[in-house]
């Protein structure tokens, strides 16, 4: 088997460690006898909507948030949005995040357009929201570090990563984290959110496999320092929040 991997805008969206994300994914899947190859994707590149199997989207802040809608509005975001539409996995981050939405609405200024295959729109905050993490999913608990002024709310054809059970979630309000729309994952957990997280790691790349391979049952690997770093990360979110 090969995982094909676009990075997007790997040089303006790649804040907190994101990259990391990458380096899990790839690494999970090596470890499986798994073929990787990793594109490094950027403003004017050309996004073939049918060869890659999962797509990393990381945070940027508002200049470069500019920059990429632009971007975005053109034949990058229509192929995007057709590879969401056949079954890629997305896992968008912060900025990343924001902009597969409908839009962000800044403090001052004009809105930034997203390409909407998240039904979410983001409006800024002025509360900057700031630190470790805890969200209860179906994926099992994710561990994380937030730091964001957006505030972000679902519309009915999305539905959240998980509840917020330690930080502050999508928009302080209503106690929910990140978003899930067909294979499309919207969240704030930077730190980076996956070599802490295995167990959702492992079901992104299985389910990143699934449209090529249909359903693959994953070797086990031995996590044992990585739920190590899960638990450690876990008890200083509960003493600091």
């Amino acid at each position: 088997m090969k995982l094909e991997i676009a990075f997007l805008y790997h040089d303006l969206m790649n804040i907190y460690g994101d990259r990391g994300n990458i380096i899990t994914m790839t690494q999970r899947a090596k470890w499986r006898g798994i073929d990787v190859n990793v594109s490094s994707l950027t403003v004017g590149d050309k996004v073939d909507p049918d060869k890659y199997d999962f797509y990393f989207f990381g945070g940027g802040q508002d200049k470069e948030q500019y920059t990429v809608a632009d971007d975005l509005q053109g034949e990058t975001g229509r192929a995007l949005k057709e590879a969401a539409a056949n079954g890629a996995v997305f896992l968008t981050i912060c900025g990343g995040y924001q902009l597969m939405g409908h839009y962000y609405r800044p403090d001052k200024g004009k809105d930034i357009p997203g390409i909407g295959v998240l039904d979410v729109y983001t409006v800024a905050g002025k509360k900057r929201c700031i630190g470790n993490v805890i969200v209860e999913t179906e994926f099992g608990n994710l561990v994380a570090f937030e730091n964001h002024s957006g505030k972000t709310f679902l519309g009915p054809k999305a539905r959240p990563l998980g509840k917020s059970v330690v930080g502050f979630g999508n928009n302080a309000k209503d106690g929910q984290e990140g978003a899930i729309q067909g294979n499309v994952f919207g969240c704030y957990l930077h730190g980076s959110v996956l070599p802490k997280n295995p167990h959702f790691a492992d079901h992104l790349l299985q389910l990143s496999l699934k449209r090529r391979y249909g359903n693959v049952e994953l070797a086990p690997l031995d996590d044992s320092i990585e739920m190590a770093a899960h638990r450690a990360a876990t008890k200083r979110a509960y003493a600091t929040r």
